[in-house]
């Protein structure tokens, strides 16, 4: 049988552009609003998501549910979410589509599958899509065969939906070795332009980088104002990065320094931006001129010319 409902927590930034392609190609997206803010009401609204009222009436009769949400609570609502999906009637198949390491996964796995939910893995690697017609994010699922085959009709929906072998814990695992590189490149840019504005550098490294590595500069000139207003979702992403990297023997600091960087600027004015209402961080050097601003350690003294 065809797909026809999906059930979506949450519709924030990355869920309710998801759930826009799904409702403009047919499907009917559902959710729980009870308790959330005006702003996810207002994204819920513009994507055409249908507010259930309550969790158990949100995921009854759904064939498919998507956690999409800051990874830091992928745990937290599987939990919640469990006793609905023990009530309901007919149960969807639950992809947990989270920045999270294999080992999260895996928990959040034996959790949904030990009230008798079928559970997939997943991965975003993109952002959220644009338009209703152009392709978005891909969207990497991993798990048991039949149930990743049923998740993967929703190409038909306008979604990019790819498969990784290697059961629960492969989609993951790729979602993190890639996000390591972006955003932990993106934290780096932060500590480097930040750090030559508070010594008051800035303009030397920014024309030395111009002429020996003007694509990172100009990567840097796109993923700082862009990263700015999501900061504070990047925390736990680089603590579940590390937490993958440290299952497989290897140093977990660089990532767990990455999770700081992103909580300084979370906590700077900053991460009180909205991506769709910006009003300032619009430039690499601006984001950096508020972070200098922020920091708290004193600088070396310098020896006088």
């Amino acid at each position: 049988m065809s797909i026809e409902r999906i059930a979506l927590f949450a519709p924030g930034d990355m869920g309710h552009a998801i759930a826009r392609v799904l409702v403009a190609n047919g499907l009917r997206v559902t959710t729980n609003l009870a308790d959330r803010s005006e702003r996810t009401h207002e994204l819920a609204l513009t994507a055409g998501i249908t507010d259930a009222g309550d969790d158990v009436s949100a995921v009854d009769g759904a064939d498919v549910l998507f956690s999409i949400l800051p990874p830091g609570s992928a745990l937290e609502l599987a939990q919640r979410l469990a006793s609905s999906l023990a009530l309901a009637k007919s149960k969807p198949i639950y992809v947990d589509l989270n920045a999270i390491a294999p080992a999260t996964a895996v928990e959040i796995g034996e959790v949904i599958e030990g009230i008798g939910v079928p559970f997939v893995d997943g991965g975003i690697i993109g952002g959220p899509p644009k338009s209703v017609r152009g392709m978005g994010p891909r969207l990497y699922v991993s798990g048991h065969g039949d149930d990743v085959s049923r998740v993967m009709e929703l190409r038909d929906f306008g979604l990019d939906m790819r498969t990784v072998t290697g059961g629960v814990g492969a989609a993951s695992a790729l979602k993190m070795s890639y996000a390591s590189v972006t955003k932990g490149l993106t934290a780096i840019a932060v500590q480097s332009l930040a750090s030559a504005k508070a010594y008051g550098v800035d303009k030397e490294l920014d024309a030395e980088m111009v002429a020996s590595l003007r694509i990172l500069r100009e990567r840097f000139d796109r993923s700082l104002p862009d990263m700015a207003p999501k900061a504070h979702r990047w925390v736990a992403e680089m603590e579940e990065i590390a937490r993958t990297f440290n299952d497989v023997g290897l140093d977990p600091q660089i990532f767990m320094g990455a999770a700081e960087t992103y909580r300084l600027v979370a906590g700077t004015p900053l991460g009180q931006e909205v991506p769709e209402n910006r009003t300032f961080g619009f430039t690499a050097e601006e984001v950096a001129e508020i972070v200098a601003g922020a920091l708290e350690a004193g600088l070396p003294q310098t020896g006088e010319e």
